[in-house]
C-alpha cells in the first residue's frame, strides 16, 4: 500500500514539474515576443515623429502607421495567448491538486496510523526483545535493519508529504498572480484600443486626402519607377561586366565554376559562406521597418497600381549609417538621379545593392567586413523627412527576396 502510493505521488509531482517547466519555456518565449512588439511599436512612434509636422498627409506616414498598427495588434494578441496558456495550465493543476490532496490525505491517515503504532510500541526493551527473540544472528540483523529503515522510511514519507504540499501551494500561487498580472496586462493593452482606433481613424483620414491627390502621387511614383528602371538597367550593366571580369581572373587563376561568374578558389569560399548565412545575414542598417516588399503587389491605398520592387524598402531614422550585409569587395559607386547614391558589392557570385545613400565612405575596390560601414542613408526633405534605404541581393543575374536572407528582427 504506502510503497503504491508513494509512488503515485511521486508520478504526479513530477507531471506537474514538468507541466510547469514547459509551460516556463512557453511563456518565455512568447514574452520575448511582446518585448520585439513593444519596441517595434516605440520605434515606428519615433519614426512618426520625424517626419514634418506641416505635412498631415503623406503616403509615408500612412506606411509607416500601417506598420504600427500591424505590430500592436500582434502584441495584444500575444499577450491574450499568455493569459490563455495561463488558464490551461492553472486548470489542469488544480484538477493534479485535487488528486494530490486525496493521496495526502490517505497518506496522512496512514501516517497518524504509523505514528500510533510507534507510540504504542515505544517501548525500548520490546524492541530489545524482538531482536533477541531471534533464531540467529542474521535475523536479528535483519530485525534491527528493518527498524531502521522503517523509521527513515517514515521520516521521507512524513517530508514528502510537507515538501510537495508546500511546492504545489506555492506554485499555484505563483501562477494565479502571474494571471492577476497578465489579465491586468491585458486590460491595459484593450484600453490602448481607443488609441489603436484613433490612429486607424487617422490613417483612414489621411488616405481619404491622398485619394484626392491621386494624379499627383501617380505622377510621383512614375519618377520613381524611371528612377527604379535606370537603377535597373545599371546593375544589368555591372553584373555583366563583373560576370566578364570573373572570368577573366579565374582564367588567369586557374579553372573556375559558375553559370555566370567563373569563380577563383577564394569567390567560392565567400560565396559558399554567403550561402551559409541564409536567413541570419545582418540587416544593412542597424534599425528600421520594411515599407516595400520584394516582387509585385498591389499599391497600399491607389487601386490599379502596381508595385515592381526588385528588392526592400527599408524605412529608418535619419543620419542611419548603412552597413555590408557581409565580407566582400566594393564593385560599383555611383549616382542615378532619383535613387542617389548606390553601392553594390560583390560577395563571390553573390552581390548586394545599396541605394539611396549619401556621403558615401568607401570606392571600388575596397575590401569591407561584415557590418563595416557603408555611408549614411539619404532623406529627403522635399517628401516628409522620409529616409528610406533601397536594399537588393542578387546572385549572378538573379534576383533574390532579401527577406529570406537576412536575420529575422
Amino acid at each position: 500500500m504506502n510503497k503504491y502510493k508513494f509512488k503515485i505521488l511521486l508520478t504526479l509531482f513530477f507531471a506537474i514539474l514538468f507541466a510547469l517547466n514547459s509551460y516556463e519555456q512557453t511563456r518565455n518565449e512568447l514574452e520575448k515576443q511582446k518585448k520585439t512588439f513593444e519596441k517595434k511599436i516605440k520605434y515606428t512612434n519615433q519614426l512618426l515623429k520625424q517626419t514634418k509636422k506641416s505635412t498631415k498627409y503623406s503616403s509615408h506616414k500612412v506606411l509607416i502607421l500601417q506598420n504600427k498598427i500591424s505590430n500592436r495588434n500582434q502584441l495584444i494578441n500575444n499577450i491574450e495567448q499568455e493569459v490563455n496558456l495561463l488558464d490551461t495550465i492553472i486548470h489542469k493543476d488544480q484538477k493534479k491538486i485535487i488528486l494530490l490532496r486525496s493521496n495526502l490525505k490517505q497518506l496522512k491517515q496512514e501516517y497518524a496510523k504509523m505514528i500510533y503504532y510507534a507510540y504504542k510500541n515505544r517501548s525500548y526493551y520490546d524492541k530489545l526483545v524482538f531482536i533477541f527473540a531471534s533464531e540467529d544472528f542474521n535475523q536479528a540483523y535483519k530485525r534491527l535493519k528493518y527498524f531502521q529503515q522503517y523509521s527513515q522510511y517514515r521520516k521521507r514519507q512524513a517530508d514528502l508529504i510537507v515538501n510537495t504540499r508546500l511546492r504545489l501551494v506555492q506554485k499555484l500561487d505563483s501562477l494565479e498572480i502571474i494571471k492577476a498580472e497578465k489579465l491586468e496586462l491585458v486590460y491595459e493593452k484593450k484600453n490602448e484600443n481607443s488609441s489603436l482606433l484613433t490612429e486607424k481613424q487617422q490613417q483612414a483620414k489621411i488616405l481619404d486626402n491622398l485619394k484626392t491627390k491621386k494624379s499627383k502621387l501617380i505622377n510621383r511614383l512614375r519618377k520613381q519607377q524611371i528612377a527604379a528602371n535606370n537603377l535597373q538597367r545599371r546593375i544589368e550593366t555591372i553584373i555583366a561586366e563583373e560576370a566578364r571580369k570573373a572570368t577573366e581572373m579565374a582564367r588567369k587563376k586557374g579553372k573556375g565554376t559558375g553559370k555566370i561568374f567563373m569563380l577563383t578558389p577564394e569567390d567560392r569560399f565567400v560565396s559558399k559562406e554567403f550561402y551559409k548565412n541564409k536567413q541570419h545575414l545582418p540587416w544593412p542598417t542597424q534599425r528600421g521597418i520594411v515599407t516595400s516588399y520584394f516582387g509585385e503587389h498591389p499599391h497600399p491605398f491607389l487601386k490599379g497600381i502596381v508595385i515592381r520592387n526588385n528588392g526592400i524598402d527599408i524605412t529608418t531614422t535619419s543620419g542611419s549609417v548603412i552597413r555590408s550585409i557581409f565580407e566582400g569587395e566594393v564593385s560599383r559607386v555611383f549616382s542615378i538621379k532619383g535613387a542617389n547614391i548606390t553601392v553594390i558589392v560583390r560577395h563571390g557570385n553573390y552581390l548586394t545593392v545599396y541605394s539611396n545613400l549619401r556621403d558615401v565612405i568607401v570606392k571600388a575596390g575596397d575590401k569591407l567586413k561584415a557590418k563595416q560601414a557603408i555611408g549614411v542613408a539619404f532623406t529627403d526633405a522635399d517628401n516628409d523627412n522620409k529616409t528610406v534605404v533601397k536594399f537588393q541581393i542578387w546572385k549572378e543575374n538573379k534576383k533574390l527576396n532579401p527577406i529570406l536572407w537576412l536575420a529575422h528582427k
